[in-house]
């Protein structure tokens, strides 16, 4: 068999137990440890074989062609998943958070012209090349922090050709990034201007005119329920829709109420209901019995100081459990799933093992990747993560701290620092 790369004499490798489908309850921290391990990788950039290094390589000759990457004194773990992120947008929103910190409401902010809204404008006003190249600078910062697949969201367009216009960058950067990426419709991400006093008009518009429109151009359909977006009749109607196209379906749900939205992306099969600071006992355990997977939203509410979701209750619960950074320039304009893995350990229960598990295996199955990557495993695209540590306990102990040394997307060496 062709080796193409060995990653040799590691001095830990750490990856979730994929049995085939997400991690939940206890099995949220099922992870591998092994000492002195190696990584075989073949010329198709899947993962052939790893363990122990002296098991792993005795089991295969390797040739003069096989590229060699040292990993004395690293730590190896599988290329890290942001399930939920807004990376397509112009414009930045830094003078809102003086205001937001001295108490100024989310709707006063709004009311002077800052807010989604704000990002719309900018954003409708910025060319198709403007929002690839800022996008395609934010992707490459994500990836020095280890992120090797996103899911990137619309939404900052709403109207045909504005949405239309951002999900034709989604694919560009999809078509030409190494990064693995899903592309979510979010066009129900507020009710424009335009339609201020029609909301069902926009809710018909999306139904009928966006959605047929983008079936080639989006895997997901995501939809913001909440008071002063969508409610829960529009929501079923717009992710009903969604479904009977073909599309498979995301819940932004019970952000600042608990407005039934677990419930609802629990009824509907959805692959995943994102935020849940205020989702009730009895629809998380409807999301548990669909396998609906809760992707939190940490660096969220650290910036907005809110109450952080419970994600003890959630794993004790059974939920199969992911995080994400929820990138955007209004309430989280944070890169780093590191980070985020320290918030989601030091602020919402976790241990260490399942903060890992929900960066990487849980979130790719989040956004359907599951089977491909999140894990070091056999088969796999070889999406691995080197880290300046000997144990990947660093990323908690020294959070903050940038610890990404290689970053190997498909078996092909992507990012080195320095």
């Amino acid at each position: 068999m062709d080796i193409k790369l060995l990653i040799d004499e590691i001095e830990e490798l750490v990856t979730p137990v994929d049995n085939g489908s997400p991690l939940s309850g206890k099995e949220q921290s099922n992870v591998e440890i092994i000492h002195n391990a190696a990584i075989l990788v073949n010329g198709e950039g899947k993962i052939v074989d790893y363990g122990k290094r002296d098991d792993v390589l005795k089991r295969y000759t390797l040739t003069p062609s096989t590229y060699v990457i040292s990993g004395k004194g690293k730590t190896a773990i599988p290329g890290l998943v942001d399930p939920h992120t807004h990376l397509v947008y112009k414009g930045c929103r830094h003078w809102e958070l003086e205001r937001r910190l001295s108490g100024e409401s989310y709707i006063d902010i709004l009311k002077k012209g800052g807010g989604i809204l704000s990002t719309v404008k900018n954003t409708r006003e910025a060319t198709e090349e403007d929002l690839y190249s800022l996008a395609l600078k934010r992707l490459s910062i994500m990836l020095s922090y280890g992120t090797t697949s996103v899911e990137i969201k619309s939404g900052y367009g709403l109207s045909v050709d504005e949405e239309e216009k951002i999900l034709r960058v989604v694919n560009k950067l999809r078509n030409n990034v190494k990064q693995k990426i899903a592309r979510t419709f979010l066009g129900a991400h507020a009710v424009p201007v335009e339609f201020r006093d029609n909301p069902e008009g926009y809710v018909n518009l999306l139904i009928e005119k966006m959605l047929p429109r983008f079936k080639e151009l989006a895997d997901y359909v995501d939809v913001f329920l909440e008071d002063g977006a969508f409610n829960y009749e529009q929501t079923e109607r717009i992710l009903r829709a969604s479904l009977s196209l073909g599309y498979r379906i995301k819940l932004h749900a019970d952000e600042i109420t608990d407005s039934k939205g677990a419930c609802l992306a629990a009824s509907l099969g959805a692959e995943s209901a994102d935020h849940l600071l205020y989702a009730s006992d009895e629809c998380l355990l409807k999301m548990r019995d669909s396998g609906t997977i809760g992707v939190l939203l940490p660096s969220t509410a650290y910036f907005l100081r809110k109450p952080f979701a419970d994600a003890r209750k959630m794993i004790n619960l059974g939920v199969p459990v992911a995080i994400a950074t929820d990138h955007n320039p209004g309430t989280s304009p944070l890169y780093s799933q590191a980070l985020n893995m320290s918030f989601a350990v030091f602020f919402m229960g976790m241990m260490p093992a399942e903060a890992l598990v929900a960066a990487t295996l849980n979130a790719a199955y989040a956004i359907g990747l599951g089977k491909e990557v999140g894990s070091i495993s056999k088969g796999k695209r070889a999406d691995i993560v080197l880290l300046d540590a000997h144990s990947y306990m660093h990323l908690f102990y020294e959070t903050g701290h940038n610890l990404v040394s290689t970053v190997i997307l498909g078996g092909e060496v992507v990012y080195k620092r320095n």
